[in-house]
């Protein structure tokens, strides 16, 4: 028997994402996509789904209970991914992100239990920047879930709340709340202000790529798609009041990526270009899974590195017209042109 899934922020990377991977493996699921459409927000990376009568789409915030309310009343549990989720925007204007990732995620889990029993698990898909920062000098360290909460960006204090507050909903009112904490992915339909698709962009248009500080700063890199397939099997098979860490094993330094993606589109060391640090720039994120695959079964077979990477830059080659109406701003005409009434 199949159900209907909220996905919000389904219109973004990993949300379009998670939206395409339901309804291409779970073809007795349908979907209801609720988006603001912010500036991240990309209908066009769903146009094949446009006229799918099991995909459906509301432009609407999580803000808006009155429209909550009305969406809630025809599915039957949620995925919640909505969020501003850009560090650098953050730094600069914080309340945004506490507005969106704290208020908003309030405002989703209220609507939510208005409606009792009638929804069934909500999954807070949160971030491993919860976690703070790990030392780059002792590789054995890694993120579990029972690793304090010390985040150190506005963004990543944003999703800490809306983290806790998930927590919250199911220890004080007893709903059925999932949390996963995911590492950095990448993949197909990333805007294009993000480190991968902007450093295969300037590239190839004959720009150098701005690498902050030293590049030494590591990330553990994990392809969208598996993400995807994670979060599914925590809405199928997840203990309700649990955290569950979703990650690549796959550390790489910014530098190290740097490289990688500059010899992937034809260019040599001279195309980077170091800039100032970012504020308060995290030094190592690195997850460990075990908990995931101990418990669900799930590891994260599709990051196959360098093989992975590859492809991913291929497809942003191949699809420079996506990236240039994103860029352009033309890619907001796609919602007005199929969607608004």
């Amino acid at each position: 028997m199949g159900q209907t899934i909220l996905v919000t922020g389904g219109a973004g990377f990993i949300g379009s994402n998670l939206v395409r991977f339901i309804l291409e493996n779970r073809p007795d699921d349908r979907v209801v996509n609720l988006d603001s459409l912010t500036y991240a927000g990309n209908l066009e990376s769903l146009a094949d789904f446009k006229d799918d009568p099991r995909h459906e789409f509301v432009h609407a915030d999580i803000g808006d209970g009155e429209k909550l309310d009305e969406v809630m009343g025809r599915v039957d549990c949620v995925l919640h991914l909505a969020a501003e989720s850009h560090v650098d925007r953050s730094i600069h204007d914080p309340s945004l992100f506490l507005r969106t990732n704290i208020l908003g995620t309030q405002s989703l889990l209220d609507a939510v239990r208005r409606r009792g029993d009638s929804i069934g698990r909500f999954v807070y898909v949160s971030t491993d920047e919860v976690y703070g920062e790990l030392p780059l000098d002792d590789k054995s360290q890694l993120f579990t879930e029972s690793t304090p909460l010390k985040p150190n960006s506005p963004y990543a204090v944003s999703k800490t709340g809306g983290d806790m507050l998930a927590r919250a909903y199911w220890h004080t009112y007893g709903m059925d709340v999932c949390i996963t904490r995911c590492s950095n992915n990448f993949g197909a339909y990333q805007f294009p202000e993000k480190v991968i698709p902007l450093f295969v962009n300037k590239p190839i248009e004959g720009e150098q790529v701005p690498l902050y500080g030293d590049g030494s700063n590591i990330r553990d890199w994990l392809h969208v798609l598996y993400h995807c397939e994670a979060i599914c099997r925590v809405l199928d098979d997840g203990v309700s009041g649990e955290a569950y860490n979703i990650g690549g094993n796959n550390e790489r330094s910014n530098l190290e990526l740097t490289k990688m993606l500059i010899e992937l589109c034809g260019r040599d060391e001279s195309a980077i270009k170091h800039v100032e640090d970012r504020l308060g720039h995290d030094m190592r994120y690195a997850i460990d899974a075990t908990k995931i695959k101990r418990e669900l079964g799930w590891e994260p077979t599709r990051s196959a590195w360098p093989a992975a990477l590859e492809a991913t830059v291929q497809w942003y080659k191949d699809n420079r017209d996506w990236s240039d109406r994103v860029r352009s701003g033309e890619y907001q005409r796609f919602y007005e042109q199929n969607y608004a009434k």
